[in-house]
């Protein structure tokens, strides 16, 4: 490999000593420098190609420009995976460079990489997971400069940035009563309101609570909540045995694009249409709802926006407090919601 470019090559070249072309090359204006002096060293440093050793850099001065990215298993998921085209673009803005590991859940590895990171002296750590739950961080990184993403941690003093599913919940659910459904409005995937909000349903509760203020405003409630898992088998199931009932729905909530996926075989497979018999609407917006036949009106999960407000925060001249900062969720309107057809 080539040689690299030092600072007393730079200084040799200059005619200054090393001293002078640091405080150059740093942007030190407090030093008595003669411009004619500054200017051969900015020529040198140029001629020369140098660029400065930030790993020396950052022994001195405590800061590495880097930022560390650990997560679950958001690396190898395509749709969460936008947090961290997020992360980057925020970071690259800062002049800071990324270093994204994964841990697949595993506390052991978990504790490993954040040793890693720390021994290399990031500036701060976005902690993140793919779904939005509640987490554990490794003890390490107790009194560190960190944000949590997508997630939060009971007794954790650190910021947290999640969507504002709530807000979302409420959204979808004020777009199917505009539309004009009351009586006939089913949630699939739901869980029924509570104020408990147990490990790794805070998606669910949250949207659920959200649907329930919408309606509570309107002195309605959903005709039925079905509490099932949020594959497309239990959005299958669930609108299977809501149509062998009697009266047929108007409208579904979708808790996730999967089971509206789902919903959408069960309808077609009954000879209804959507929307003219059924509307569906939903929550992700994942690539999978604008390619469903008709395309899906779902709430999109700003994994982006998420990803990026994290390393903003993260790296904020002044640390962010201990509190949540909530990413609003758009509504994506499509042909999948319409008004409720006349019956018969």
């Amino acid at each position: 490999m080539p040689r690299r470019v030092t600072l007393a090559d730079v200084a040799q070249q200059a005619g200054v000593s090393r001293t002078t072309a640091s405080f150059v090359l740093s942007g030190r204006n407090d030093m008595r420098i003669s411009k004619e002096a500054q200017s051969r060293v900015l020529v040198a440093a140029r001629e020369l190609s140098y660029r400065p050793n930030l790993t020396a850099r950052g022994l001195r001065t405590s800061v590495t420009h880097t930022v560390g990215f650990l997560s679950d298993s958001v690396a190898t998921t395509q749709f969460a995976g936008e947090m961290i085209r997020g992360s980057l673009e925020a970071a690259t803005a800062r002049e800071h460079l990324l270093f994204i590991a994964e841990t697949g859940g595993d506390p052991e590895v978990e504790a490993r990489v954040v040793d890693g990171m720390l021994d290399r002296q990031v500036d701060g750590v976005v902690y993140a997971t793919m779904s939005h739950r509640q987490v554990k961080p490794a003890a390490s990184l107790a009194g560190r400069r960190v944000v949590l993403l997508n997630c939060n941690a009971a007794g954790f003093d650190a910021p947290f940035v999640v969507p504002d599913e709530r807000a979302a919940g409420r959204a979808v659910a004020q777009a199917v009563l505009d539309a004009g459904h009351r009586a006939n409005v089913h949630v699939i995937g739901g869980h029924e309101y509570t104020d408990r909000t147990p490990d790794g349903a805070i998606a669910g509760h949250s949207r659920m609570r959200g649907i329930m203020d919408a309606f509570g405003d309107c002195s309605l409630r959903p005709a039925s909540v079905f509490q099932c898992g949020w594959e497309p088998e239990h959005g299958y199931q669930a609108v299977s045995s809501l149509l062998s009932r009697s009266p047929r729905p108007t409208a579904l909530i979708c808790c996730n694009d999967r089971l509206a996926l789902g919903a959408y075989q069960a309808l077609h497979q009954a000879g209804l249409v959507i929307p003219d018999d059924v509307s569906v609407v939903s929550f992700d917006d994942s690539p999978l709802a604008a390619w469903m036949r008709p395309a899906l009106a779902s709430a999109a999960l700003p994994h982006y926006e998420m990803g990026r407000k994290a390393v903003e925060l993260v790296l904020a001249t002044t640390p962010a407090s201990d509190r949540p900062h909530l990413v609003p969720m758009e509504f994506e309107v499509r042909p999948s919601l319409a008004g409720p057809a006349p019956r018969p």
